[in-house]
């Protein structure tokens, strides 16, 4: 397989990004088609559908029939065929995502601006595929192991000081940080409040805390 477009968003580091699409909602990404799917035909219809699929590639694959879900506190073995792991026979992910709309006239266009991709930034993708929800919504669909665990979010506390840290970020970009840092990056078997924890954001590196179900961004250095 070869990458059809690669995505670009605020998620320039591995951690902190989502760990499934939906769970950060307005945060958009731009999917920059290569040249040769650079074509408004190969996109003709796509902008009457509210969502999309995503299929595309990450890191090397992984030969291990069973994964550690970090859901379960990673201490939990599960096969690989009922995890979403990473940590794949082959490097594919599906993901689906809010399509906004689509920029057909700008320099590298045309251009889809989707919400909710949980995709490093660079991420090559090599299908999109309309969301059809007359096919795709299992009313009846249930869990699995998963709807035995809970995922209460975070309380989340960013202080004065830390924002004047960061004056190029906006408004928007606190509230996208707040929805990142309450679904609780971080491993579930780590629970230790004292250490300090970073992520990247929009070329930031940002550092956080948490204690008692609070996640506190924080300075590099910090003291209790």
């Amino acid at each position: 397989m070869t990458p059809i477009a690669h995505i670009y968003n605020a998620y320039t580091g591995k951690f902190g990004v989502p760990r499934q699409s939906g769970m950060v909602n307005g945060l958009v990404s731009r999917i920059v088609m290569e040249p040769e799917y650079r074509r408004r035909e190969a996109l003709r219809g796509l902008e009457s559908f509210s969502h999309v699929w995503l299929l595309w590639t990450f890191d090397a694959p992984c030969k291990s029939l069973t994964v550690r879900p970090p859901l379960l506190g990673g201490n939990r073995r599960m096969g690989v065929f009922a995890t979403r792991s990473p940590f794949r026979p082959n490097n594919i992910g599906l993901s689906s995502v809010r399509l906004l709309g689509i920029d057909w006239d700008c320099a590298d266009g045309p251009v889809l601006l989707v919400d909710g991709a949980d995709m490093m930034n660079g991420t090559a993708i090599v299908d999109i595929k309309p969301y059809l929800p007359f096919t795709d919504v299992h009313t009846d669909a249930t869990g699995g192991w998963t709807d035995e665990v809970e995922t209460a979010p975070l309380q989340v506390v960013i202080p004065d000081k830390i924002r004047a840290t960061y004056p190029a970020l906006t408004p928007h970009d606190w509230e996208m940080l707040v929805q990142m840092l309450q679904n609780d990056p971080r491993p579930r078997y780590q629970n230790d409040s004292s250490r300090i924890y970073s992520f990247e954001y929009a070329q930031h590196t940002m550092h956080f805390i948490v204690k008692d179900n609070t996640a506190t961004l924080t300075e590099k250095y910090y003291r209790t």
